[in-house]
């Protein structure tokens, strides 16, 4: 058994403080790795009912069969891009896009009516329309809403754009960062 003196200890505690402060001045630095992504970025993300910003998830519902419409281009008001990540553990080379479009119906009756795609090698097409019953009395209110659009297919490391109705987005599905 050893003694241990009053400088041993000292020793060891201050090896134990100087450990720690590297530990805690670390931390950060390895937290700078990772870019502050906000939730809405981030692939698979999905929030439901009503968020902080006022706006409500929807999803493309099924007109009443016996009411006459009036088509419309949606609208929205930003358009937020994301792959999923590519890991080099995956089985293939390509991963699958959502899309986060954020928008407002101008009136109490607008509803998402629509959404088509096409694709035509690093294009994408999509339309997105709104609905209205013609000859109806709306309450003009804007009522935001998010809608979560999974494009068709996969896509492999490169760059793409994206035409919306007639904006046009684009984006890159980047390779692992190893590779």
């Amino acid at each position: 058994m050893t003694s241990s003196t009053p400088d041993n200890r000292l020793a060891l505690c201050a090896g134990r403080l100087l450990g720690m402060v590297v530990l805690v001045c670390l931390l950060p630095g390895c937290a700078a790795l990772q870019p502050d992504v906000s939730p809405e970025e981030l692939y698979g993300h999905r929030a439901s009912g009503e968020d902080g910003e006022g706006r409500t998830t929807i999803a493309v519902s099924q007109p009443d069969e016996d009411v006459e419409y009036r088509l419309f281009d949606a609208t929205f008001d930003t358009v937020t891009i994301r792959p999923a990540p590519m890991t080099e553990n995956a089985a293939s080379n390509d991963v699958p896009v959502e899309v986060l479009i954020k928008g407002a119906f101008p009136d109490a009756c607008s509803e998402l009516h629509d959404v088509t795609q096409q694709r035509a090698g690093n294009l994408i097409l999509v339309t997105l329309t709104m609905r209205r019953p013609q000859g109806s009395v709306c309450a003009s209110v804007l009522r935001p809403y998010r809608y979560y659009l999974d494009l068709e297919g996969r896509f492999v490391p490169g760059p793409y754009s994206l035409r919306l109705n007639e904006s046009v987005h684009t984006f890159e599905v980047r390779p692992p960062a190893d590779s």
